[in-house]
């Protein structure tokens, strides 16, 4: 592993070159190198969770969000995900069958699909949630006291444009509606 570390290092910005500024040319590898490895470590432990239930990242993700947004549609949630109808689906049927999400029709419509995580759900989802919000306060403690802010500027500007403003709001509406 000493090589790959020293490897990614050589390859950041050249000496002459601000790091904290854009790339005048080429990629700019140590942080697309160093986005790939953090996703890697930072699903690594949920993925060992869902593994031994025989689950995988999609249900990570469709459970996550369920459970964050209580009474989602399964439009909006097949949005969020950008995934097809066929593949949510598969997972939905798995998380449905073992427990963990129900689906109960609309109110007003009753072709609407609302989907609801089960009190065993809340319990998944939280225990993942856990596990991330552990790696994430340790990357955090060796940072400045603005990191938090700082990370989510970073990630929001990550973020394509035109739909930036809608990962905002469902990222409020969830925080607003969480106990």
């Amino acid at each position: 592993m000493t090589d790959l570390n020293s490897s990614i290092a050589r390859r950041g910005p050249p000496a002459d070159e601000n790091p904290d500024s854009a790339p005048s040319t080429g990629p700019v590898w140590d942080l697309i190198e160093l986005l790939f490895f953090a996703y890697r470590d930072f699903v690594a432990d949920p993925d060992e969770v869902l593994r031994k239930l025989g689950f995988g990242r999609a249900h990570h993700r469709v459970l996550h969000f369920v459970n964050r947004n209580p009474a989602i549609k399964v439009a909006n949630l097949l949005d969020i995900l950008k995934i097809t109808k066929q593949s949510l689906a598969r997972v939905l049927k798995q998380l449905i069958d073992e427990g963990y999400i129900v689906q109960r029709e609309g109110e007003s419509d009753r072709r609407q699909r609302l989907l609801y995580a089960t009190p065993k759900g809340e319990a998944l989802a939280l225990k993942l949630a856990g596990l991330q919000t552990k790696r994430i306060l340790r990357a955090l403690e060796s940072l400045p006291p603005n990191a938090h802010e700082t990370a989510r500027q970073f990630l929001t500007a990550m973020l394509e444009a035109d739909g930036r403003d809608d990962v905002l709001r469902l990222i409020g509406h969830a925080d607003r509606s969480a106990p």
